[in-house]
């Protein structure tokens, strides 16, 4: 399977879309004003306890306060509050834990108030963005990841992916951290640290290590809830935690993001840092890999594949469902057979769409009625099979008695939700039309303003490949008379994303001249 990424910056926007063989997976987003990520370590204060929910709200700065469950307190609590409290008080000099004595396990059928008072200062880390009305979650079994491993403090053990599917190769592995692991720091062995040398692996748990030495600095004397440790930047990270050998390339078009990812390959995968490109082309790069074609096509109600059926997806408050319709694969002469094909391939176009939409929580699947407990368990099979390769935790049941099956995805933040409905080019959603015989004049208009305004530039203009056409065919085509006109060959894009009478000027630095 082939991988490509595809990342664009632009307007204060950062977008990610994986493509594997082609075929769009992923599309992530983040602003670039953003501060919040999951992974973000937190100095809190406990603001209010709530024993009806076994739970807490932790004041961390932020504008709601975060939840904490008695769940995801982690069993090494009292360490770490006896760790934070001395490190800000100044009585632990020393950042690694080699001579700091644990404290005994908390229970796991605890209640929140035995282990946690109001006004309690706490290490946490979120590990669920705001949702809707409701706060980050939020965790106090502190991890910090990197390429090869994650590296938990106060913990003792060593774990190894199940996604190294040799045997021999996990166990040395285990044998291997379990030699240079730090002591009273846990380890997790993450996949791609499958055939990697004791050298990576101990290279990578000194530099995690220096990051719990800042944890530790920055305790010192802190007072108020603050952030200690960002996450890196969605791009950077997403890199980290998925770069296979399947990844053949990595394309962005902003320079400096650009700079920081082929600065991060060189230091976990050097021999990947060739795949990184810079796009400098004139046409917009989601419009170059055809990304906003396929955007268009996968996100809204329906989605349809290639045989005709078509998936409705419709998003409750609770739960998603989605509901699968033949179109006209179900005109065959045997029905169950039909029926079967139609599951098949709408599950592989779910498991797609719920990676694509980030879609969370409870999601049940309408699929066509089989009568064959077989071919039901075929379906069943297959649609964990596509799902193997979510990253999200999940769970997929088998089809019930009514033919409805269930899927449990882990929800992390909101879902992503597109709107691919366009204005009417016409009326530009005024139901008032406007006379489009004019639209070239007003594009003329416009380009004479722009030229008189700033006599030197050598504007750029953007529009519908309609009028990309008709502005550039022709012996003596619009472009040539406004050259004779204006000394000035216009650089003309067509945008296969834009209305159609829609129309946009640039300067050479692609910043949109604002009219």
């Amino acid at each position: 399977m082939e991988k490509e990424l595809i990342i664009n910056s632009s307007d204060g926007l950062v977008e990610m879309a994986l493509l594997e063989d082609g075929k769009l997976m992923v599309v992530q987003t983040q602003k670039t004003t953003e501060n919040l990520l999951v992974g973000d370590i937190f100095l809190g204060s406990i603001k209010k306890l709530m024993p009806s929910l076994n739970a807490a709200f932790v004041d961390i700065g932020l504008r709601k306060d975060a939840f904490l469950h008695y769940s995801d307190l982690g069993p090494q609590l009292r360490s770490l509050i006896n760790f934070t409290d001395r490190s800000r008080n100044g009585r632990n000099r020393n950042a690694l834990l080699g001579n700091f004595k644990l404290q005994p396990d908390i229970i796991k059928t605890g209640k929140i108030d035995q282990v946690l008072s109001k006004n309690n200062q706490i290490l946490v880390q979120i590990t669920k963005e705001p949702i809707s009305t409701k706060g980050p979650r939020l965790t106090s079994e502190i991890t910090l990841p990197g390429r090869y491993v994650v590296l938990s403090p106060f913990n003792q053990h060593v774990a190894v992916s199940k996604k190294i599917p040799d045997a021999e190769e996990r166990k040395r592995l285990k044998l291997l951290i379990e030699s240079i692991r730090p002591k009273n720091f846990g380890v997790i062995v993450r996949t791609a640290a499958n055939g990697k040398k004791v050298a990576d692996l101990h290279e990578e748990i000194s530099q995690l290590t220096d990051t719990w030495r800042d944890i530790h600095k920055q305790l010192k004397g802190m007072k108020e809830p603050q952030k200690l440790i960002s996450e890196m930047d969605k791009a950077s990270s997403y890199i980290r935690d998925v770069l296979n050998e399947d990844f053949s390339k990595i394309v962005v078009n902003d320079a400096s993001i650009y700079r920081d990812i082929k600065g991060l390959m060189k230091t976990i995968a050097p021999n990947k840092v060739k795949i990184v490109s810079h796009h400098t082309g004139s046409k917009p790069i989601f419009e170059e890999y055809g990304i906003n074609r396929q955007i268009k096509a996968s996100f809204g109600k329906t989605s349809t594949m290639n045989s005709g059926a078509y998936l409705v997806i419709e998003h409750t408050e609770a739960m998603t469902v989605i509901d699968v319709n033949s179109g006209p694969k179900m005109q065959r002469t045997d029905q169950e057979s039909a029926a079967l094909a139609v599951n098949m391939e709408s599950a592989k176009e779910i498991a797609r769409q719920l990676r694509l939409r980030d879609i969370g929580g409870l999601i049940i699947i309408d699929f066509i009625d089989m009568r064959r407990q077989e071919n039901k368990q075929t379906l069943y099979k297959a649609m964990k099979n596509f799902m193997d390769t979510d990253r999200a935790q999940h769970t997929v049941l088998p089809l019930s008695k009514f033919g409805l099956m269930q899927i449990t995805r882990q929800r992390t933040k909101p879902v992503i939700k597109i709107d691919t409905s366009e204005k009417c080019p016409t009326c530009d959603g005024t139901g008032v039309a406007q006379p489009t015989i004019l639209v070239s004049d007003r594009i003329e208009n416009d380009l004479e303003r722009v030229i008189k305004s700033n006599p030197k530039l050598n504007p750029t203009l953007k529009v519908h490949p309609f009028l990309y056409a008709y502005f550039t065919r022709g012996v003596i085509s619009p472009r040539v008379r406004w050259f004779r006109k204006y000394y000035k060959w216009v650089n003309i894009i067509s945008v296969d994303n834009y209305n159609l009478d829609e129309y946009r000027f640039f300067n050479k630095n692609n910043d949109e001249i604002r009219l």
